[in-house]
């Protein structure tokens, strides 16, 4: 690389602005690639802490999900409580400020590995959901589509004890719960055969689709540059576009809180709330632009 790694203080101050303004404005096709901490703006829980540690126990594997219907009771209790959270959730200011940013023409291709669908509505076209949609529910046995929402009220209404449970909102719809009546609990079957439903997200232990991959990694070698936002990139699936672009001789910059895995490969770092930085970025380059 043959910018300096630069460690910026909170994005209020004048210089780490200035450095994300230059950084953008000399690669102005950027690869966008955002986290989990996007979105707790947006009232939903990070997996996370600025460590890169894991704030609670792991989410499920998808061998843990298939392996025995105990987990799937687990897993299905979990969202029916975490789920609302994910649904109600309304696009923040730094999903805004992408948005703006791609209209302007500064955003080339944005990748989430979030599975919100945040940055769809809050505007952002062509988006690369590398993990899927927590908002579907696919049939693992007729290959059926079933909407998130459809699936909610079937569970609430064959579990209805569960709402009063002792429950804490964790990241992407899932849920701390404590219930002692998990066996109870009714998973419910594919409306249309019958079938076992897993959400149309990928899960831990699980390949990303080959096809979304070699998406993303075309739109990188059509960018300047990566910019990565609120992910602490300890995934495998969201790192390796950081290691292709060092190959691949593009810089790569960072707008997060706490460590990432790609910290050693970075040009340029912004230690700041993902909204605060992008909305000075958004309102610094519209201003540019009108002058």
């Amino acid at each position: 690389m043959n910018e300096p790694l630069l460690a910026a203080a909170p994005a209020t101050e004048p210089h780490a602005l200035s450095a994300l303004h230059d950084f953008v404005r000399r690669h102005p096709r950027l690869f966008v690639l955002t986290g989990a901490g996007i979105s707790t703006g947006s009232g939903i829980p990070g997996y996370r802490d600025e460590n890169g540690e894991w704030k609670r126990s792991p989410p499920i594997t998808l061998q843990e999900f298939l392996g025995t219907e105990h987990s799937r009771k687990r897993y299905w209790a979990r969202s029916m409580i975490g789920w609302p959270v994910v649904a109600d959730a309304a696009p923040n200011a730094a999903h805004r400020a992408l948005a703006q940013l791609e209209a302007a023409g500064n955003v080339e291709t944005l990748v989430t590995q979030n599975v919100d669908g945040l940055h769809q509505r809050a505007g952002s076209s062509g988006v690369i959901e590398l993990h899927g949609s927590i908002g579907g529910v696919t049939c693992l046995d007729c290959g059926a589509q079933h909407t998130r929402a459809t699936i909610q009220h079937t569970l609430v209404a064959e579990n209805p004890a569960l709402l009063e449970a002792s429950a804490e909102p964790a990241a992407d719809g899932d849920a701390h719960l404590e219930w002692q009546d998990l066996d109870a609990f009714r998973v419910p079957p594919c409306p249309a055969c019958g079938g076992l439903l897993k959400p149309s997200v990928v899960f831990f232990g699980e390949n990303v689709p080959r096809e979304r991959v070699e998406s993303a990694g075309r739109a990188l070698e059509e960018a300047d540059a990566v910019l990565v936002v609120g992910s602490s990139l300890m995934v495998y699936s969201g790192y390796r576009f950081c290691v292709w672009a060092e190959k691949a001789g593009k810089p790569v910059a960072a707008i997060n809180l706490g460590r990432t895995r790609a910290d050693p490969l970075l040009a340029l770092k912004v230690v700041a709330p993902c909204a605060d930085a992008l909305t000075a970025l958004a309102a610094q380059l519209a201003s540019r632009a009108n002058t």
